[in-house]
């Protein structure tokens, strides 16, 4: 059995491990069954493999390149024993893995601690995104994470000016008390994968009219500390702006190609730079659509196929809705349930029949086309599959690893 290379973005290997290989072959048979004999036929009676799970909209931090800022501080947050049932109600569908992320802060929910322990007793895979302002109380419950859970903490900085005019912080802290808070949840348990977070913002870019602070030339001084302080790896992303006009989120739309290179040499550039310091330690991460951006190949990934998939095996839970869509969290076309849609199996049920429709009527040709999606390559590997000829008892199956999707 063939083990994952990439445990982080190669989905479609994801897809076919041991524990989901079944769930792909009944999506691919029930998509079959819908374009040759029945469009009516229902969807297989499985859940998502992974979620991110929004517990808060709340966030001490205001950073003004958050994609969430809409939605950020509406006073809203899901409900500890929702959340119980939630897990519950997805677990006996096929859940696999969780991540609290985004929409807000997890780590200010009143009973955050009791959320990771629900869900490491659950036997569920875990991943904590953080901005790193409570990390005491990751710490409080970092020994119950495993092997393959991890812990990132989202920072986009090497200097603590840069630090603070990225993310203005309404409490008092540094960057120096976040490093020194990412060493000790690292002491408590050393199997846990702790990520340093770095979004690449590049002159010019501007939201609501203010340019963001640059700090791509701190990339290689990211790495530095990184090492210090007890990283396993630094993972680069490029800045996302989220357009006002449609509420999508965009990479580099509307850049003149001469600027766009511009762009992606200095990226590359630092990258190496980067890559030469931290040598076999920390692991350099690059995100798909950064990856893209290097290897000149954002226009490829921006092509999306008319149907996205992947919002099958993967939803975003928070206070305000289910979405099924990361990159379309909080937007109204993307929302296949209100936040209770995974309480309980009726609800599910709905749930699930509003994603087959969607599955069927949302563009992502049109929708995504500015997006750079982290699931174009799994979005076309599925759609070839289904229109092809193959067997799908043939897939070559893959060992259990990494359920994060």
């Amino acid at each position: 059995m063939e083990r994952l290379r990439d445990r982080e973005h190669d989905f479609g290997s994801k897809l076919r491990q041991a524990s989901t290989i079944v769930r792909l072959k009944e999506y691919v048979s029930w998509q079959r069954c819908r374009q040759s004999q029945d469009a009516k036929q229902p969807p297989p009676d499985i859940g998502p493999i992974s979620i991110n799970l929004d517990v808060t909209s709340a966030c001490n931090f205001a950073c003004p390149h958050c994609v969430d800022s809409r939605i950020i501080n509406t006073g809203e947050h899901l409900r500890f024993q929702d959340i119980t049932q939630m897990l519950d109600v997805l677990q006996s569908h096929g859940l696999l893995s969780v991540i609290l992320v985004g929409g807000g802060e997890p780590t200010l929910h009143k009973d955050f601690e009791e959320i990771v322990m629900y869900t490491k007793n659950r036997g569920l895979q875990l991943g904590i995104v953080t901005n790193g302002s409570r990390l005491d109380k990751v710490a409080h419950v970092a020994g119950l994470l495993e092997k393959k859970d991890w812990v990132r903490i989202s920072i986009d900085a090497g200097t603590e000016e840069t630090f603070v005019k990225s993310h203005r912080p309404k409490i008092n802290i540094t960057l120096s008390d976040i490093l020194r808070g990412a060493r000790e949840v690292k002491s408590v348990n050393s199997s846990i994968s702790l990520g340093y977070s770095f979004v690449i913002v590049w002159k010019g870019i501007t939201v609501d009219g203010n340019e963001l602070v640059h700090n791509i030339d701190e990339m290689a001084e990211a790495v530095q500390l990184a090492r210090g302080y007890s990283f396993d790896y630094v993972s680069f992303k490029p800045c996302l702006i989220r357009l006002e006009d449609s509420q999508k989120e965009s990479l580099l739309h509307g850049v003149e190609a001469g600027r766009q290179q511009r762009i992606v040499e200095d990226i590359t550039s630092n990258l190496q730079t980067a890559r030469s310091i931290a040598g076999d330690h920390p692991r350099i991460l690059e995100s798909v659509n950064l990856r893209a951006m290097v290897n000149k190949q954002l226009g490829e990934i921006k092509k999306q196929p008319k149907q996205c998939h992947m919002q099958f095996f993967r939803t975003v839970a928070t206070p305000s809705g289910v979405f099924h869509c990361p990159a379309f969290r909080g937007v109204e076309k993307a929302k296949i349930a209100d936040s209770n849609g995974y309480v309980d199996e009726v609800n599910f049920n709905k749930s699930l029949n509003t994603l087959a429709h969607s599955i069927a009527t949302f563009d992502a040709e049109e929708e995504c086309k500015v997006v750079g999606c982290f699931y174009h390559h799994v979005n076309w590997w599925i759609s070839n599959l289904i229109d092809s000829k193959r067997d799908v008892a043939e897939l070559e199956e893959m060992e259990d690893d990494n359920f994060f999707l």
